[in-house]
């Protein structure tokens, strides 16, 4: 049996490949951090610290909690920290930090409206189907009317809304371990610390609902341990990738950045064949858009002189006006009626797309699966690189 996480499971949704290179294969990523991730893990630090000094009784004023903040980043922080956003440095995100530890600070100043029980709690809980899931909890309390609160601290540049505190994995499932570790509690209130708003989101979760859940956890878990194949998935979030250098998607975009001049890179092999394809759908494309054009001339014209077949120098071209029908978009009586007039098998057809999605993608059973046979092919794409400037 294996430990899983949330940031483990999340990893194969967002990324099978990443995944893959991460979690089975092991491999080193090409930098250790992120500028948000080590500003988010410094921020954790400096309120872990707050919140200990505050048990101990000690003096915990805004002014102690900002100098601890700066000392740990002057201590932590190196220059191989991957930046993504152009126009930031350190010293922006730095910035940040402090003022959302003011903020905070400010807000819940009087800090007595829980009994601090831990402080990113490190702990396991065993699954229904016996894997170990990692409970990490940035704060953990309670009052004395038997309410707890499982605490996170969110140093994202989006408000986290309602429905999305209402669905989030990663802290329900703590509150499965909190009511089988309290069993004073009543209550178990999801609290998201969102300091870059000044905010909190708060949810709540009911026994079936956390049941559901864990059921939903296995299930995935069962996908991720019995997956042979890891594809990747391009996402605004490769950016923030440590594997990018190795990864398929990104693979010849980080060789290509390597070349120094302009007729090295117009040499490359896969420059000229991308070039040369995307040459030739803009071909196609200005075929397909002069074919519509021109039937439509041929149609006028053959209307105008009351012809039906107009002759060219080796074609001839035939002009037949013909009836089609118009499905309406509500089609619930017209499927009734085929329905009732027993015509309907008649006429439905297989639709392969949907096909196609349910039998790879493993919507439909055995059966379905073993009448059709599954054999590769490769779809192409054409879009806009956008790690370069459009003149």
């Amino acid at each position: 049996m294996a430990t899983y996480s949330h940031s483990r499971v999340t990893t194969y949704e967002n990324c099978p490949y990443q995944y893959k290179l991460k979690y089975i294969d092991k491999v080193k990523p090409e930098f250790q951090t992120t500028i948000e991730a080590f500003m988010g893990d410094m921020v954790h630090q400096a309120l872990e610290n707050l919140y200990k000094r505050k048990k101990f009784k000690q003096r915990v004023s805004k002014a102690i909690l900002i100098k601890f903040y700066k000392d740990i980043w002057k201590k932590n922080y190196s220059y191989d920290i991957l930046i993504v956003k152009d126009g930031l440095d350190a010293k922006n995100y730095q910035k940040m930090g402090e003022q959302f530890l003011s903020d905070y600070y400010d807000r819940m100043k009087s800090f007595e409206d829980m009994v601090i029980l831990d402080l990113e709690t490190q702990d396991r809980m065993t699954l229904s189907d016996g894997n170990q899931w990692h409970v990490r909890i940035d704060k953990l309390g309670c009052d004395n009317k038997g309410n707890y609160f499982v605490c996170d601290y969110k140093t994202n540049s989006r408000m986290k809304d309602q429905e999305e505190a209402d669905e989030d994995k990663q802290l329900a499932m703590y509150s499965i371990w909190v009511k089988d570790k309290f069993k004073d509690a009543k209550s178990v209130k999801l609290v998201w610390h969102m300091l870059a708003f000044n905010k909190d989101a708060i949810s709540e979760r009911t026994d079936e609902q956390l049941e559901k859940l864990q059921m939903e956890v296995v299930k995935k878990i069962k996908e991720i341990e019995s997956a042979t194949e890891f594809p990747t998935n391009v996402t605004a979030l490769c950016d923030y990738c440590g594997f990018r250098n190795i990864c398929p998607s990104f693979k010849h975009q980080a060789e290509l950045q390597k070349i120094e001049t302009i007729e090295q890179f117009k040499e490359d092999e896969g420059v000229k064949l991308v070039d040369k394809y995307s040459e030739i759908k803009m071909k196609l494309s200005k075929l397909k858009s002069d074919e519509e054009e021109f039937r439509d001339n041929l149609i006028r014209y053959a209307k105008q002189f009351d012809i039906d077949i107009v002759y060219g120098s080796n074609k001839k071209c035939s002009i037949k006006e013909i009836d089609k029908i118009v499905l309406p978009e509500d089609k619930t009586n017209l499927i009734k009626l085929l329905k009732e007039k027993g015509l309907w098998e008649e006429f439905v057809s297989l639709n392969y797309m949907k096909l196609n999605s349910g039998v790879t993608k493993d919507k439909l059973d055995e059966d379905i699966k073993g009448a059709v046979d599954v054999v590769k092919d490769y779809r192409l794409s054409l879009s806009q690189r956008d790690d370069i400037d459009e003149d």
